[in-house]
Protein backbone atom coordinates (compact mmCIF):
# COMPACT_ATOMS: atom_id res chain seq x y z
CA UNK A 1 0.00 0.00 0.00
CA UNK A 2 1.14 3.51 -1.17
CA UNK A 3 -0.68 5.23 1.98
CA UNK A 4 0.52 5.00 5.69
CA UNK A 5 -2.11 3.58 7.83
CA UNK A 6 -1.95 2.78 11.58
CA UNK A 7 -4.85 0.70 11.93
CA UNK A 8 -4.37 -3.09 11.07
CA UNK A 9 -3.85 -4.24 7.80
CA UNK A 10 -7.22 -4.71 5.19
CA UNK A 11 -7.32 -6.76 2.52
CA UNK A 12 -7.95 -5.53 -1.22
CA UNK A 13 -11.32 -7.71 -0.99
CA UNK A 14 -12.57 -5.88 2.07
CA UNK A 15 -12.15 -2.49 0.90
CA UNK A 16 -14.13 -3.55 -2.17
CA UNK A 17 -16.68 -5.00 -0.23
CA UNK A 18 -16.82 -2.12 2.17
CA UNK A 19 -16.61 0.59 -0.83
CA UNK A 20 -19.92 -1.52 -2.47
CA UNK A 21 -21.83 -1.32 1.20
CA UNK A 22 -21.13 2.70 1.38
CA UNK A 23 -22.23 2.63 -2.77
CA UNK A 24 -25.81 0.59 -0.96
CA UNK A 25 -26.57 2.74 2.27
CA UNK A 26 -26.41 5.88 0.00
CA UNK A 27 -28.33 4.43 -2.59
CA UNK A 28 -30.75 3.36 0.34
CA UNK A 29 -30.71 7.44 1.03
CA UNK A 30 -32.09 8.46 -2.24
CA UNK A 31 -33.67 5.37 -3.53
CA UNK A 32 -32.40 5.38 -6.67
CA UNK A 33 -29.16 6.33 -8.63
CA UNK A 34 -26.11 4.86 -10.08
CA UNK A 35 -25.85 2.05 -8.04
CA UNK A 36 -24.98 -0.33 -10.95
CA UNK A 37 -21.90 1.11 -11.76
CA UNK A 38 -20.66 1.96 -8.14
CA UNK A 39 -20.68 -1.78 -8.02
CA UNK A 40 -19.15 -2.65 -10.77
CA UNK A 41 -15.92 -0.44 -10.40
CA UNK A 42 -15.44 -1.04 -6.89
CA UNK A 43 -12.70 -3.78 -7.00
CA UNK A 44 -10.84 -0.64 -9.62
CA UNK A 45 -11.41 1.87 -6.93
CA UNK A 46 -10.30 -0.50 -4.04
CA UNK A 47 -6.63 -1.05 -5.83
CA UNK A 48 -6.44 2.31 -7.00
CA UNK A 49 -7.27 3.82 -3.57
CA UNK A 50 -5.43 1.09 -1.40
CA UNK A 51 -2.70 -0.42 -3.88
CA UNK A 52 -1.79 2.04 -5.82
CA UNK A 53 -2.19 6.00 -5.57
CA UNK A 54 -0.50 7.84 -2.65
CA UNK A 55 -2.67 10.52 -1.07
CA UNK A 56 -3.14 12.33 2.51
CA UNK A 57 -6.68 11.77 3.92
CA UNK A 58 -6.15 14.75 6.17
CA UNK A 59 -4.74 17.21 3.11
CA UNK A 60 -7.25 16.32 0.02
CA UNK A 61 -4.74 18.91 -1.77
CA UNK A 62 -1.62 17.69 -0.55
CA UNK A 63 0.54 18.92 -4.04
CA UNK A 64 2.43 15.58 -3.37
CA UNK A 65 -0.36 13.42 -4.42
CA UNK A 66 -1.49 10.93 -6.72
CA UNK A 67 -4.50 12.88 -8.78
CA UNK A 68 -7.78 10.76 -9.57
CA UNK A 69 -10.22 12.40 -12.39
CA UNK A 70 -13.77 10.81 -12.61
CA UNK A 71 -14.65 11.88 -16.19
CA UNK A 72 -17.86 10.29 -16.19
CA UNK A 73 -19.58 11.93 -13.40
CA UNK A 74 -22.84 9.98 -12.95
CA UNK A 75 -20.22 7.51 -11.28
CA UNK A 76 -19.92 10.18 -8.43
CA UNK A 77 -21.81 7.55 -5.94
CA UNK A 78 -18.85 5.09 -6.26
CA UNK A 79 -15.86 7.86 -5.70
CA UNK A 80 -17.86 9.28 -2.60
CA UNK A 81 -17.55 5.61 -1.47
CA UNK A 82 -14.12 4.89 -2.04
CA UNK A 83 -13.38 8.35 -0.69
CA UNK A 84 -15.64 7.33 3.00
CA UNK A 85 -13.48 4.52 3.03
CA UNK A 86 -10.30 6.31 2.44
CA UNK A 87 -11.02 8.62 5.32
CA UNK A 88 -10.61 11.97 2.95
CA UNK A 89 -14.63 11.83 3.79
CA UNK A 90 -16.48 11.25 7.29
CA UNK A 91 -18.26 8.87 7.77
CA UNK A 92 -21.36 10.84 9.10
CA UNK A 93 -21.47 12.66 5.69
CA UNK A 94 -22.60 9.39 3.87
CA UNK A 95 -26.44 10.05 4.91
CA UNK A 96 -26.22 13.57 3.14
CA UNK A 97 -25.78 11.90 -0.20
CA UNK A 98 -27.53 14.02 -2.92
CA UNK A 99 -29.21 15.89 -0.03
CA UNK A 100 -29.41 20.01 -0.07
CA UNK A 101 -26.45 21.70 0.95
CA UNK A 102 -24.97 18.20 1.09
CA UNK A 103 -20.76 17.84 -0.18
CA UNK A 104 -22.02 15.04 -1.90
CA UNK A 105 -24.40 15.66 -5.07
CA UNK A 106 -25.65 13.11 -7.32
CA UNK A 107 -23.15 14.29 -10.38
CA UNK A 108 -18.83 14.97 -8.95
CA UNK A 109 -18.31 18.68 -8.47
CA UNK A 110 -14.93 19.53 -7.32
CA UNK A 111 -16.23 22.68 -6.02
CA UNK A 112 -17.90 20.56 -3.40
CA UNK A 113 -16.06 17.88 -1.97
CA UNK A 114 -13.10 16.52 -0.73
CA UNK A 115 -11.05 14.64 -3.15
CA UNK A 116 -13.12 14.95 -6.14
CA UNK A 117 -10.66 16.63 -8.85
CA UNK A 118 -12.73 17.74 -11.77
CA UNK A 119 -16.60 18.18 -11.85
CA UNK A 120 -18.12 15.63 -14.31
CA UNK A 121 -21.46 16.62 -15.75
CA UNK A 122 -20.29 16.65 -19.48
CA UNK A 123 -19.31 13.25 -20.43
CA UNK A 124 -16.09 12.98 -22.59
CA UNK A 125 -14.18 15.41 -20.56
CA UNK A 126 -11.71 14.05 -18.43
CA UNK A 127 -9.07 12.25 -20.40
CA UNK A 128 -8.31 15.81 -22.04
CA UNK A 129 -8.23 17.30 -18.65
CA UNK A 130 -5.73 14.73 -17.49
CA UNK A 131 -3.48 15.33 -20.44
CA UNK A 132 -3.20 18.89 -18.65
CA UNK A 133 -2.56 17.67 -15.32
CA UNK A 134 0.23 15.48 -16.73
CA UNK A 135 2.07 18.29 -18.59
CA UNK A 136 1.61 20.39 -15.56
CA UNK A 137 3.12 17.83 -13.20
CA UNK A 138 5.92 17.66 -15.22
CA UNK A 139 6.57 20.99 -16.08
CA UNK A 140 6.92 20.96 -12.07
CA UNK A 141 9.10 17.85 -12.47
CA UNK A 142 6.52 15.97 -9.94
CA UNK A 143 6.89 12.21 -10.14
CA UNK A 144 2.62 11.66 -9.09
CA UNK A 145 0.62 9.56 -11.45
CA UNK A 146 -2.50 10.98 -13.12
CA UNK A 147 -5.37 8.48 -12.80
CA UNK A 148 -8.70 8.74 -14.68
CA UNK A 149 -11.75 6.59 -14.96
CA UNK A 150 -14.10 7.20 -17.95
CA UNK A 151 -17.13 4.65 -19.43
CA UNK A 152 -16.84 2.59 -22.45
CA UNK A 153 -19.88 5.04 -23.08
CA UNK A 154 -17.44 7.81 -23.30
CA UNK A 155 -15.79 6.07 -26.23
CA UNK A 156 -18.75 7.67 -28.35
CA UNK A 157 -17.41 11.20 -27.74
CA UNK A 158 -14.25 12.85 -30.30
CA UNK A 159 -12.85 14.33 -27.70
CA UNK A 160 -11.87 10.98 -25.41
CA UNK A 161 -9.95 10.14 -28.52
CA UNK A 162 -8.71 13.62 -29.11
CA UNK A 163 -7.45 13.02 -25.68
CA UNK A 164 -6.16 9.26 -26.19
CA UNK A 165 -3.91 10.83 -29.43
CA UNK A 166 -2.16 13.91 -27.62
CA UNK A 167 -1.54 12.18 -24.50
CA UNK A 168 0.73 9.30 -26.89
CA UNK A 169 2.06 12.51 -28.75
CA UNK A 170 3.53 13.93 -25.68
CA UNK A 171 4.46 10.87 -24.41
CA UNK A 172 3.13 11.52 -21.01
CA UNK A 173 4.32 8.28 -18.91
CA UNK A 174 2.68 9.82 -15.20
CA UNK A 175 -0.61 8.90 -17.28
CA UNK A 176 -2.84 5.91 -16.08
CA UNK A 177 -6.21 5.52 -17.36
CA UNK A 178 -9.09 3.30 -17.06
CA UNK A 179 -12.05 2.24 -19.19
CA UNK A 180 -14.89 0.85 -17.84
CA UNK A 181 -16.51 -1.46 -20.18
CA UNK A 182 -19.67 -2.37 -18.72
CA UNK A 183 -21.47 -2.22 -22.03
CA UNK A 184 -24.21 -0.13 -21.47
CA UNK A 185 -25.24 3.32 -20.95
CA UNK A 186 -28.32 5.21 -20.90
CA UNK A 187 -29.50 4.20 -24.82
CA UNK A 188 -28.49 0.88 -24.45
CA UNK A 189 -25.59 -1.65 -24.61
CA UNK A 190 -22.45 0.48 -25.57
CA UNK A 191 -21.02 -1.65 -28.42
CA UNK A 192 -24.69 -1.75 -30.59
CA UNK A 193 -25.21 2.52 -29.91
CA UNK A 194 -21.66 2.95 -31.40
CA UNK A 195 -19.02 -0.41 -32.25
CA UNK A 196 -15.49 0.37 -30.54
CA UNK A 197 -14.04 -2.93 -30.29
CA UNK A 198 -11.19 -4.45 -30.59
CA UNK A 199 -10.16 -2.05 -28.44
CA UNK A 200 -6.79 -2.92 -27.62
CA UNK A 201 -5.10 -2.88 -30.61
CA UNK A 202 -6.98 0.20 -31.72
CA UNK A 203 -5.79 2.04 -28.49
CA UNK A 204 -1.86 0.55 -28.91
CA UNK A 205 -1.77 1.38 -32.49
CA UNK A 206 -2.53 5.18 -30.95
CA UNK A 207 0.74 4.63 -29.02
CA UNK A 208 -0.45 3.73 -25.47
CA UNK A 209 0.86 0.45 -23.45
CA UNK A 210 -2.55 -1.53 -22.64
CA UNK A 211 -3.80 -3.86 -20.60
CA UNK A 212 -7.25 -5.69 -20.44
CA UNK A 213 -8.53 -7.56 -17.78
CA UNK A 214 -11.64 -8.84 -15.45
CA UNK A 215 -12.50 -5.46 -13.66
CA UNK A 216 -13.85 -7.75 -10.87
CA UNK A 217 -11.17 -9.65 -10.10
CA UNK A 218 -9.21 -7.86 -7.77
CA UNK A 219 -5.63 -9.54 -7.91
CA UNK A 220 -5.78 -9.33 -11.83
CA UNK A 221 -6.70 -5.46 -11.65
CA UNK A 222 -3.91 -4.93 -8.64
CA UNK A 223 -1.43 -6.66 -10.93
CA UNK A 224 -2.30 -4.59 -13.74
CA UNK A 225 -2.39 -1.26 -12.17
CA UNK A 226 1.27 -2.27 -10.62
CA UNK A 227 2.29 -3.19 -14.11
CA UNK A 228 1.03 0.40 -15.52
CA UNK A 229 3.02 1.95 -12.95
CA UNK A 230 6.20 -0.35 -13.72
CA UNK A 231 6.17 0.24 -16.84
CA UNK A 232 9.23 1.81 -18.43
CA UNK A 233 8.29 3.02 -22.08
CA UNK A 234 7.61 6.68 -22.52
CA UNK A 235 3.86 6.04 -23.32
CA UNK A 236 1.14 6.94 -21.57
CA UNK A 237 -0.97 3.44 -19.89
CA UNK A 238 -4.19 2.30 -20.41
CA UNK A 239 -6.36 -0.78 -18.59
CA UNK A 240 -9.29 -1.83 -20.01
CA UNK A 241 -11.54 -3.09 -17.11
CA UNK A 242 -14.44 -5.84 -18.50
CA UNK A 243 -16.91 -5.43 -15.81
CA UNK A 244 -20.46 -6.78 -14.49
CA UNK A 245 -23.20 -3.69 -13.38
CA UNK A 246 -24.31 -4.24 -10.02
CA UNK A 247 -21.65 -6.85 -8.61
CA UNK A 248 -21.84 -8.39 -5.53
CA UNK A 249 -25.84 -8.28 -5.68
CA UNK A 250 -26.87 -11.47 -7.55
CA UNK A 251 -30.54 -9.99 -7.95
CA UNK A 252 -29.14 -6.46 -9.34
CA UNK A 253 -26.66 -8.05 -11.91
CA UNK A 254 -29.36 -10.43 -13.52
CA UNK A 255 -31.47 -7.11 -13.99
CA UNK A 256 -31.59 -6.18 -18.16
CA UNK A 257 -31.72 -2.25 -17.32
CA UNK A 258 -29.36 -1.40 -14.41
CA UNK A 259 -28.12 1.94 -15.65
CA UNK A 260 -30.17 3.78 -13.43
CA UNK A 261 -31.84 1.60 -10.77
CA UNK A 262 -34.75 2.56 -8.99
CA UNK A 263 -34.59 0.31 -5.98
CA UNK A 264 -37.86 -0.77 -4.43
CA UNK A 265 -37.28 -0.05 -0.51
CA UNK A 266 -37.27 -3.29 0.84
CA UNK A 267 -34.68 -4.44 -1.80
CA UNK A 268 -31.96 -1.98 -0.02
CA UNK A 269 -31.68 -4.59 2.75
CA UNK A 270 -31.65 -7.92 0.33
CA UNK A 271 -28.95 -6.20 -1.34
CA UNK A 272 -27.01 -5.59 1.80
CA UNK A 273 -27.42 -9.52 2.82
CA UNK A 274 -26.69 -10.56 -0.62
CA UNK A 275 -23.87 -8.43 -0.56
CA UNK A 276 -22.65 -9.59 3.11
CA UNK A 277 -23.45 -13.49 1.77
CA UNK A 278 -20.92 -12.94 -0.61
CA UNK A 279 -17.62 -11.17 1.57
CA UNK A 280 -18.43 -14.93 3.84
CA UNK A 281 -18.78 -17.07 1.00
Amino acid sequence: MSRTDLEAPVSLAERAYRIRRNALLMGEVQGQGYVGQALDIADVLAVAYFGAMKYRPADPEWEGRDRFLLSNGHYAIALYAALLEAGILPAEELETYGSDDSRLPMSGMASYTPGMEMSGGSLGQGLTIAVGRCLGLKRKQSDAFVYTLFSDGELDEGSVWEGILSASHWKLDNLIAMVDVNNQQADGPSTQILAFEPLVPKLEAFGWYVQRVDGNDIQAVATAFDNARAHTAPQPRMIVCDTRMGCGVPFLEEREKNHFIRVEAHEWQLALQALEAGRQA
